[in-house]
């Protein structure tokens, strides 16, 4: 009987990647060999996108889609989704390609879909999880964050800004791609948020993330005051609703109750 994962591809985002490329293809590749790679390249300066097509060329299940310029990650993982979902993927994967995550920790997030999950999200909050070679600032920075994003949102996560995960297409299907913010690292958060108010069954495992040690980080500092901000409109607009489903319901109640006090006299 087939699985779910038995049709995953994983798509991993570049922008002058050339030297991690290899390193992350193979991996992926060792470790679920029976795995799909989508590479998207942004134009790389470095020709990170010319040898992504010789790595393709030598393997019938590597791909690449190439890209203008540096149009951003969002839009690199919505290009990704889209080229899968043309192609009948059943479960569509987001990895970093500096190695943070951990190729040989794919099948935690594949079982779970296996298991009925729908969105997987690679943990290094919950327990098990863990990360390596970051500043104490920069961890305090990360998880304080996610904490204030879970209370503010009340999701029930522990690690929204999470970017290793497995996505079920259904999922992806039933999405507005065009709606996602693209405020840096945040379309994370509203991926998760989506999901979880749409019922979707979202589950989260334990993970390793490793600093990258080739390159530079692409993240902007900047990101963390737009991030919580936008996280904050949708928190209080969230409450917002909540209670006005709450009082529409009570409005229901007093309703129904002079009527059947009017009945009864």
């Amino acid at each position: 009987m087939s699985k779910p994962s038995d049709a995953t591809l994983v798509i991993i985002p570049t922008y002058n990647e050339r030297e991690n490329l290899p390193l992350i293809t193979g991996r992926v590749r060792t470790a679920t060999p029976e795995v799909d790679i989508l590479v998207v390249d942004d134009a790389s300066p470095d020709g990170t996108g010319e040898l992504a097509d010789e790595i393709a060329a030598a393997d019938p299940r590597i791909h690449v889609l190439h890209r203008n310029g540096k149009g951003g990650l969002c839009g690199a993982y919505v290009e990704g989704f889209r080229w899968g979902l043309e192609r009948d993927y059943r479960v569509l994967c987001e990895m970093d390609a500096d190695g943070s995550h951990a190729p040989e920790q794919l099948h935690l997030l594949l079982d779970q879909i296996d298991d009925g999950a729908e969105l997987v999200i690679g943990s290094r909050y919950i327990n098990g999880g863990k990360v390596i070679n970051w500043p104490k600032q920069r961890w305090l920075l990360s998880k304080g964050g996610n904490i204030y994003i879970s209370l503010a949102l009340g999701a029930g996560l522990s690690d929204m800004t999470a970017g290793y995960r497995a996505y079920r297409r259904e999922l992806i299907e039933a999405l507005d791609l065009d709606e996602l913010s693209n405020a840096g690292y945040i379309f994370q958060v509203d991926l998760a948020w989506r999901a979880v108010r749409e019922g979707f069954d979202v589950r989260e495992v334990p993970i390793t993330f490793t600093e990258r040690e080739i390159g530079e980080s692409k993240l902007d500092g900047s990101f963390v005051k737009d991030s919580l901000a936008q996280v904050t409109a949708w928190g209080v607009a969230h409450r917002r609703e909540q209670l006005s489903a709450v009082l529409e319901e009570v409005k229901k109640e007093i309703e129904f109750r002079r009527r059947q006090r009017r009945r009864n006299s």
